[in-house]
């Protein structure tokens, strides 16, 4: 009973900070420059997560991993689908490293 209670607890924490701005911001009003700004948000948090781990492809070459995301980046400007951008960069770091 106990777990149940924390894990319970566990989910209300997490859950309650990520409903509340939604509800807030929903009612909000910002100026256009605001808008573009939290519109980008997104986007730099993806690069933050996945710049990481380009570097760290093969961590004594860290060229692979950038050519790799270089790539992916190409692909993804001609509109590709994103399964095809990631076997794109997979496909190419696979053939860097043989």
């Amino acid at each position: 009973m106990t777990n149940l209670l924390i894990i319970i607890g566990m989910s209300i924490v997490t859950m309650v900070p990520r409903i509340i701005p939604a509800f807030v911001v929903e009612k909000l009003q910002f100026r256009p420059w605001i808008n573009r700004w939290l519109s980008a948000i997104p986007y730099a948090a993806l690069g933050a997560l996945i710049f990481p781990g380009i570097m760290t492809v093969i961590p004594e070459e860290p060229m692979v991993g950038i050519i790799g995301g270089v790539v992916a980046i190409i692909l993804a400007s001609f509109g590709l689908n994103v399964v095809l951008v990631v076997i794109g960069a997979i496909l190419t770091v696979f053939l860097f490293t043989v």
